[in-house]
């Protein structure tokens, strides 16, 4: 490689890995506006949880035939970024196949690995456009992946079939180079896939061979730069958060509700007055209860939300959405980023959050997708990298009822009969064992 492409290269990679950086030190910073949450208990579980669901893709196997399909592309992905690697050492230190000379005869057998991996890739990618596409598969075809979403996820599985095709291409030409006992093309053992289809550049010149070679090498690490950096504006970012996300998903019951103090503590001193604590005289500093915005909600909250992969499990299995009701989880999860990039924009330009009478209820999710909601887990369990949209769902309900006493009429003459009665039934409290009479 020439000087002047050797600089070119270390410019264009300190820019991507730079402008990446920076984009993803301003997701972190967003996802700490949340409250805090404290998940740090029994690592042993967290570890095995992220090694089953983020690695093993554990809960992706409810549906066999798109699992397989996503594991291979998914794998093949992950595995083949080390060959990546040597592309970009290449890049760095102006050599050709650095690792070659190293490995021997082991080289020639993993390059050929790669390439069945970039194959899987390319079909399996093929197969989810034309799932999305042709088939129009219904939890991919909802409403709420109109317009950028279905765009991106149509642009990532083209990008990846483009970079395999790349990959492949790329060592094509080498075959052939070497075959021709080209200068700077280190020799080495059959590669198993593209080795069978030198014959495709049977009479094209060295010098027109070392142009399709070097111009598919700058195509593909260029486009992984690009992918690089386009991946945290996009719902594929969940192949890095997936391992987080997994590792601090709870480990309570998934029936199990987190109750608030401030309101188990009222009703304790509402039953048992001599407990309640002795006034100050100092109004105590409002606390909201429940969730308005995003700021309301836990950084886990918001890790789920970055987390999403829109593949809308979570949706296909919702009892309200099966019936017709506005609910969507997965929407839930996308209207709860869309408002944390907002903020964030928010803050970036302003340095602090400057009001913008917007919140994340009301102007992102509305009261009637709320109310449909029955609270039956099967969002939680259908997801594959564990996210929770019930408890975004039931932080913001919580503030709809608390703050702004917005509740069905039955659930407001509970609430009433709660606070009077001491019971969810329009009788008094002296009455309560009446019914043994007689």
């Amino acid at each position: 490689m020439h000087l002047a492409q050797q600089i070119l290269f270390i410019i264009c990679a300190i820019a991507a890995i730079y402008l990446f950086a920076k984009k993803v030190t301003e997701m972190r910073r967003n996802i700490m506006l949340g409250r805090p949450e404290d998940l740090s208990d029994n690592k042993g579980q967290r570890w095995k949880n992220m090694i089953l669901l983020a690695l093993g893709q554990k809960k992706m196997f409810k549906k066999p035939v798109p699992a397989l399909l996503h594991l291979a592309v998914y794998a093949g992905f992950i595995i083949i970024n080390v060959e990546i690697l040597e592309i970009f050492l290449d890049g760095m230190f102006g050599v050709h196949r650095l690792f070659a000379p190293m490995l021997g005869g082991l080289y020639a057998f993993l390059i050929g690995f790669f390439e069945i991996l970039a194959v899987l890739v390319l079909v399996g990618c093929l197969i989810f456009l034309v799932r999305r596409n042709i088939l129009k598969v219904r939890r991919l075809n909802m409403k709420e992946l109109n317009g950028w979403p279905r765009e991106d996820a149509n642009l990532i599985l083209i990008m990846e079939v483009i970079l395999m095709s790349l990959f492949l291409t790329m060592n094509t030409a080498d075959q052939a180079l070497q075959a021709h006992n080209a200068e700077h093309y280190t020799h080495t053992a059959a590669f198993w896939i593209t080795n069978n289809f030198t014959g495709m550049f049977a009479g094209l010149s060295d010098g027109t061979l070392v142009g399709v070679e070097r111009g598919c090498w700058w195509l593909h690490i260029m486009g992984v730069f690009f992918f690089l950096n386009y991946l945290p504006y996009s719902k594929h970012f969940h192949i890095i958060l997936a391992f987080p996300n997994a590792y601090y998903s709870k480990l309570i019951p998934q029936g199990e509700v987190k109750n608030m103090p401030e309101i188990q503590n009222e009703v304790l001193y509402m039953m048992e007055p001599d407990k309640a604590p002795a006034s100050t005289g100092v109004e105590p500093e409002h606390k909201r209860f429940g969730a308005k915005d995003v700021t309301d909600l836990s950084w886990k909250n918001l890790l789920d939300a970055y987390s999403c992969t829109e593949c809308g499990r979570c949706t296909d299995v919702c009892p309200a959405n099966m019936t017709g009701k506005k609910l969507s989880p997965r929407k839930i999860m996308m209207d709860t980023r869309d408002r944390l990039e907002e903020v964030g924009k928010n803050i970036s330009a302003n340095k602090a959050f400057k009001d913008d009478g917007k919140a994340l209820l009301n102007d992102y999710i509305t009261v009637e997708e709320l109310r449909a909601c029955t609270t039956c887990q099967a969002c939680v369990e259908a997801c594959p990298v564990t996210i929770d949209p019930l408890s975004i769902i039931m932080q913001l309900r919580r503030n709809l009822v608390m703050e702004d006493s917005n509740a069905p009429q039955e659930w407001n003459m509970m609430f009433g009969n709660i606070e009077n009665n001491m019971a969810p039934w329009k009788f008094s409290p002296d009455d309560r064992d009446a019914w043994v009479n007689g």
